[in-house]
């Protein structure tokens, strides 16, 4: 099986080692190819009202992918931009030029626990990390992409990981994109309390498929100097071996 990495700008200009985490994890099972031609899907300008921007980014992610992609599968290691493709490219490309392309792309692209869980029936990726962890389930994993066992089915074969519920693990950290902008006190009030659920486990680590998630929840950790870190779950499967 051959895939595709399609790498965030999130990942690409801040957290990069989570692209490199997951194309370790998946040059395990199968070929992997990345298009260096690839730019942002236009999560962030649809999010803000900005669609004619989004319209013009999407043409972009659209073609750079479509061709070529033969059989091969895209995967990305965030639930929030495969939910963009999936869910709302139908919004700005139904029955224009590129209707066929799209289309193809949408079927073709998976989240990375999700591709790793569900089309490759792989639980155990042979990683190690002898850490106390909890997990945020963002608001685009959960809600949009459909995303909830897999991430924790992962993590459980995890030799040396002790996964800690927090409470709420489903509510919003406060980040949302430009909403963490435009309502700041709201988004950090919001940002403290998930940061006060996952202190309560006793976790030394708090983890997600969102690097944007973990990036906000890192901001406030770090204001506040609290005994808490933020990791990506690619970090982790890429751990020990």
């Amino acid at each position: 099986m051959k895939v595709e990495l399609f790498i965030p700008c999130f990942v690409d200009q801040l957290y990069p080692e989570v692209g490199v985490a997951m194309a370790k994890v998946l040059k395990k099972y199968v070929e992997v190819g990345y298009n260096p031609d690839q730019t942002c899907c236009g999560q962030l300008a649809f999010n803000s009202g900005y669609w004619d921007h989004a319209k013009s980014v999407g043409e972009k992610f659209i073609r750079t992918f479509a061709n070529d992609l033969g059989d091969k599968l895209i995967v990305v290691p965030s639930a929030s931009c495969a939910s963009m493709v999936k869910k709302y490219y139908h919004e700005l490309f139904y029955n224009t030029a590129l209707h066929n392309e799209y289309q193809l792309i949408q079927k073709r692209m998976f989240e990375f626990t999700d591709f790793l869980v569900n089309v490759l029936e792989i639980d155990d990726v042979g990683a190690t990390f002898k850490e106390k962890i909890t997990y945020h389930d963002s608001c685009a994993a959960v809600r949009e992409y459909g995303l909830k066992d897999e991430p924790r089915n992962l993590l459980k074969w995890v030799k040396g990981l002790e996964i800690c519920e927090m409470k709420e693990s489903d509510v919003c950290c406060g980040f949302g994109g430009t909403f963490s902008i435009k309502n700041e006190p709201i988004s950090t009030a919001m940002a403290q309390q998930k940061v006060k659920n996952a202190l309560q486990t006793g976790a030394s680590y708090v983890t997600s498929t969102e690097a944007s998630c973990l990036m906000h929840l890192e901001g406030y950790i770090k204001k506040h100097n609290l005994n808490i870190k933020t990791i990506h779950i690619a970090n982790i499967l890429a751990s020990g071996w």
